[in-house]
């Protein structure tokens, strides 16, 4: 009875139109360029870090200036706010190196083109259900954890830092913090809980 129709060839003006998400490719790219500038910072910092253990005069004072600390006479050695702040540090460009891959495959998967990652072993759990939804909450959530490391930095070497520079990035992480959360409750109430229940109930039936 019910009889499938042959699907409609796209005209070439809705071809062109539809092609048009290639575009995008190149600032995907771009992003893994600037993973690669991530990676090499990451392990400049950590090989200044271990530099700096052994007693490097140069590698102290380029950690000590990297880590936002000021002081009118050179450090003689490490000390535990500068390990703790040069830690936080690397795992901030961690974090960051998430956030761009995160970007980079979920925005590919959602806009431009699927990746045919089904069964592959190495395939994040979060790929399976992404869409632009779920990747806003999800980015949410990284810039918060983002924010949150750059403030305990802040914290730590609080002597350096104005009380107006203290309390504007409190706020400033207080409104990452509500946007994230005004996000989720906005994906919330435009997909609630049995939304997804009947969605997984028939990607059971299909299976």
């Amino acid at each position: 009875m019910n009889e499938s129709k042959p699907p409609q060839k796209p005209s070439a003006l809705s071809a062109f139109i539809f092609a048009s998400r290639w575009l995008q490719l190149p600032l995907y790219l771009g992003l893994i360029l600037a993973q690669a500038v991530y990676v090499f910072h990451f392990w400049v910092e950590l090989v200044h870090l271990v530099e700096a253990a052994f007693g490097q005069p140069e590698a102290l004072r380029a950690i000590f200036e990297a880590s936002g600390q000021n002081s009118a006479h050179p450090p003689t050695h490490l000390t535990e706010t500068t390990i703790m702040l040069v830690v936080l540090g690397l795992i901030d460009v961690v974090m960051i190196s998430n956030l761009l891959i995160m970007v980079i495959v979920g925005g590919y998967e959602t806009f431009v083109s699927r990746m045919g990652l089904e069964g592959h072993p190495d395939q994040p759990e979060w790929l399976d259900q992404v869409n632009a939804s779920v990747l806003k909450v999800k980015l949410g959530t990284a810039i918060i954890g983002i924010s949150s490391i750059h403030l305990l930095k802040t914290f730590i070497n609080a002597e350096n830092y104005s009380d107006k520079a203290l309390i504007a990035q409190t706020v400033i992480h207080i409104a990452f913090l509500l946007s994230a959360m005004a996000i989720a409750f906005t994906d919330r109430l435009i997909h609630p809980p049995h939304d997804h229940g009947g969605h997984d109930n028939k990607g059971d039936k299909s299976h």
